[in-house]
């Protein structure tokens, strides 16, 4: 057994942030922080993508950015300036290698292979049992995910952004690398909400997502057929599959606060820090790190953090909409960046807006769904008082 003062327990993109900022924080210097993961970090697994102002604390590793974006339905289609925000991607090995080669240079982190079994929080500290031995420390942060008590439970809606990407090269120039497509919904939608997500590398090379939110998955084949479909219709000609990326994202606001402790936090999507109504994960879970390494400096109580504001009630609003009329979501999302500027929506998403902005926003998409929703939505809560 080794005594820590933390553990971090896996290194995706939730954890090696939040050990990232502790890594650029002199408080954390001399403190002992160990971070557990099964597998070392070695492939390129997923890409991450979200907006930002200026320059970020990864801006090194961008792969690629964008300052406008595309949004396209049967509703409305627009080419948006993001000013003065961009819209950046970094790709999984990047960000592990770039943290991972920090972290090691760092006196106060040790970084081990072992797969974790329990944790046990004593009050007094935490026992982290791993297939090698048992860590203690006084407290603990883990992404690990178990979705079971999530799926079972009727009390909060819950959606799965669901999606396969290819990453293409094309035989004729298609793309506009200057450009990302948000959302298209010009697609069929089949009673559900899809839309096409392309990110641009060149003319003839890009990401494209065919992607949904919605309670069920597809089989592979439907997700593959769309993307074909669509690259025919963009007149592509003969293409050739480069990598395939594929992912199922809960949109929920379920109280993920339920299994903390004292000395024991869940974080990541685990914690809840991905925005519900997005799936937006990455520089959500930035900030939500941000705040807790406050948290833990001002020594203050960890077990509700992250708890639930006004703009999960926002979420959950969305969402109980999309559950019960799934199909509304080109309408929705047409509305809302038809009558609302993209750096007003980026604001929102990110929590920063006012009550007044909000109320503009609320009322920019609303109609009779919307107006049955809010109130089904705010009797549900304050039932569950």
């Amino acid at each position: 057994m080794r005594d820590y003062d933390y553990i971090i327990v896996g290194a995706g993109a939730a954890g090696l942030q939040l050990a990232y900022l502790m890594a650029k924080d002199s408080y954390f210097d001399s403190k002992k922080i160990l971070i557990l993961d099964k597998t070392p970090k070695t492939q390129n697994d997923r890409t991450w993508c979200f907006w930002e102002e200026g320059k970020g604390i990864f801006e090194d590793i961008v792969y690629k950015s964008w300052n406008t974006a595309l949004f396209a339905s049967d509703f409305f289609t627009e080419s948006i300036s993001l000013e003065p925000y961009t819209y950046k991607m970094i790709q999984g090995i990047d960000l592990y290698n770039f943290i991972l080669a920090a972290l090691e240079q760092h006196v106060a982190f040790d970084i081990k292979y072992e797969r974790v079994t329990q944790i046990k929080d004593e009050h007094s500290h935490v026992n982290v049992v791993t297939e090698n031995g048992i860590y203690e420390a006084s407290k603990v942060f883990s992404s690990a995910f178990n979705p079971e008590a999530m799926r079972t439970q009727k009390k909060y809606p819950l959606l799965q952004q669901h999606f396969i990407g290819w990453f293409v090269k094309t035989e004729n120039p298609i793309f506009n690398p200057e450009e990302v497509t948000f959302m298209d919904f010009a697609i069929p939608q089949k009673g559900n909400t899809r839309f096409m997500y392309v990110l641009p590398f060149s003319v003839n090379e890009a990401l494209v997502e065919y992607t949904l939110f919605s309670e069920t998955l597809l089989s592979d084949a439907e997700y593959e057929l769309a993307i074909k479909n669509y690259l025919d219709e963009k007149q592509a000609g003969a293409y050739e599959i480069v990598d395939v990326e594929r992912g199922s994202i809960p949109m929920t606001t379920f109280d993920f606060t339920s299994d903390n402790t004292a000395n024991f936090l869940r974080i990541g999507i685990a914690g809840g820090w991905t925005k519900a109504s997005t799936g937006y994960t990455f520089k959500n879970s930035q900030r939500k790190a941000q705040e807790l390494i406050s948290i833990i400096k001002r020594n203050d109580p960890i077990k509700k953090f992250n708890s639930a504001n006004r703009f999960t009630f926002y979420d959950g609003i969305l969402l109980d909409i999309l559950k019960q009329k799934n199909h509304l979501g080109a309408s929705i999302f047409s509305r809302l960046f038809k009558r609302n500027k993209a750096q007003q929506i980026f604001k929102f998403l990110e929590d920063k807006t006012t009550i007044l902005e909000e109320i503009r926003i609320m009322a920019s998409v609303a109609d009779i769904h919307f107006t049955k929703a809010f109130f089904r939505y705010l009797v549900s809560k304050i039932k569950s008082k």
